[in-house]
């Protein structure tokens, strides 16, 4: 398995093209080449490169859920120190990939092909015992002859080839990176992918999860796999083969620990129901899938479908029926946060901002901080013209949070709107560093600086935040050439 692919995940082409490629090593299995703050350093550098070339999904309820599941799973690995982030990938693959500083992103299509909740806690308690264990971690030669920004773009430069099946794309984007480094595997081995499975099991017992559930998603992938000639295997199915001895393994492993039939929550199937809408083509699409299922009993659990079936409508302007729906959900549920903000956006759409702008505050008052109502209601308020509010809403999330492109975004448009132009340049530099836009983030920053209104202190700090973006551009740069 690639190092930085794990599971079932890395399509052939890219798994040869990750074997010819000579992925540079970051740090000792001990940890004590890489030290941690140079790791997370990588770990960030790494995550620029995937936002530039990824398509991460930016959907506040959906990165709320799965940071949320990954927090119960590092918890209950107590080998799984430091931060760690999970983020989402719109794409329908089967996938699943971390990187180094803890990064973890999982793909759409894993959650809506998942058939419980223990079977997609098991694959990112797999993922995680990857970082925890330090098999990303490797001797560190080959970084100590390139620069940091080099270094991620070469790691991120292997997921995006595998991810895409494109073994090419992922030669091209590293090739200045490794010319003239030595030729190396940069495959998990499988003793790696064994204590991956041991200790992802372990943490699933722990964290309250059916520990059973890895070698039950294990079995239905294998089944899936021989349905299908080699030469017409689906891209998620394309992978290292998920073998029978892996799969007995894996239920010899499950059964050291007690049975748990744990019931999903329902953040979860609204979660499936909210990638499956933004799945569909059209909302006419939508609203024939949840409307037939609805009427045929065909759904794992009636609220998500109704949830869906609710954004359906919403999405065609279907006003009235989708506020039925809505209100019979609030009815069982008043505090459920997907069912608030969908009431509040349908209540925009229709017409009534300042009635949703009174609903996401109702929310927050219920659920003070909330990322997701905050998002919103921040969303709202600049929509209604009042931008002076939103700022301090968005800094108070921004402290937990140094890396979100969203907030970045949405305090850019507050301090323009608000008639604070330089503060709106320097947060708009921000928004384009961490989505890889080095060239753009100086530009703001050039802009930013020229107020002559300025003090010296903000001056120096923006002077030396270009410094430091000018320098990662430049060996980026030199890189290339």
């Amino acid at each position: 398995m690639t190092v930085w692919l794990c599971l079932l995940l890395v399509p052939a082409p890219a798994a040869r093209a990750a074997e010819e490629l000579a992925l540079p090593d970051i740090g000792s299995p001990s940890g004590n080449v890489l030290t941690p703050a140079e790791e997370r350093r990588l770990g960030r550098a790494f995550m620029r490169s995937i936002r530039n070339s990824l398509p991460v999904i930016q959907d506040p309820l959906l990165s709320a859920y799965i940071q949320s599941l990954g927090a119960r799973l590092t918890s209950a690995n107590e080998d799984a120190v430091g931060n760690f982030e999970f983020f989402l990938i719109n794409s329908p693959q089967i996938n699943a990939f971390a990187g180094p500083g803890g990064y973890i992103g999982v793909y759409a299509g894993l959650i809506t092909t998942t058939e419980s909740e223990s079977e997609l806690a098991s694959v990112v308690a797999h993922e995680v015992a990857h970082v925890s264990q330090k098999h990303l971690v490797r001797t560190y030669d080959a970084v100590n002859r390139m620069s940091l920004p080099a270094a991620a773009v070469a790691i991120a430069a292997v997921i995006i080839g595998a991810a895409t099946d494109n073994a090419d794309a992922a030669v091209a984007a590293a090739t200045g990176i490794q010319a003239g480094m030595m030729q190396r595997e940069i495959n998990f081995t499988r003793s790696h992918e064994e204590e991956a499975d041991s200790i992802g099991i372990k943490t699933l017992a722990a964290a309250g999860f059916d520990p059973t559930a890895m070698p039950v998603f294990f079995s239905r992938m294998g089944k899936a796999s021989r349905l299908y000639d080699n030469g017409k295997l689906p891209e998620f199915l394309r992978t290292h083969p998920v073998t029978s001895n892996r799969i007995a393994d894996a239920y010899g492993r499950a059964g050291d620990f007690p049975y748990q039939q744990r019931r999903d929550s329902l953040a979860y199937h609204l979660a499936r129901e909210r990638l499956r809408v933004m799945a569909f083509n059209n909302a006419a699409e939508g609203i024939a899938f949840y409307s037939k299922a609805l009427a045929d009993g065909r759904y794992r659990n009636e609220a998500a479908h109704r949830y869906g079936y609710a954004l359906s409508l919403t999405a065609a302007r279907r006003y009235a029926q989708a506020d039925e729906l809505l209100t019979g959900l609030l009815q069982k549920h008043p505090d459920q946060i997907e069912y608030v903000a969908a009431k509040a956006e349908l209540e925009k759409l229709s017409g009534q901002a300042a009635l949703g702008v009174e609903t996401l505050k109702r929310g927050l008052s219920e659920h003070p901080g909330n990322y997701p109502l905050s998002i919103y209601y921040a969303q709202a308020l600049l929509d209604l013209g009042r931008p002076r509010e939103v700022k301090p809403i968005l800094e108070r999330q921004l402290d937990g949070r140094p890396d979100d492109t969203l907030l970045y975004k949405l305090l850019a448009q507050a301090s323009g709107d608000a008639g604070d132009k330089t503060q709106g340049h320097q947060y708009l530099a921000e928004y384009y560093y961490h989505t890889g836009a080095l060239n753009s983030a100086v530009m703001q920053l050039e802009i930013a600086l020229k107020d002559r209104k300025l003090d010296y202190y903000e001056s120096a700090r923006m002077a030396a935040r270009l410094k430091q973006i000018r320098t990662e551009k430049q060996d980026l740069e030199a890189r290339d050439r």
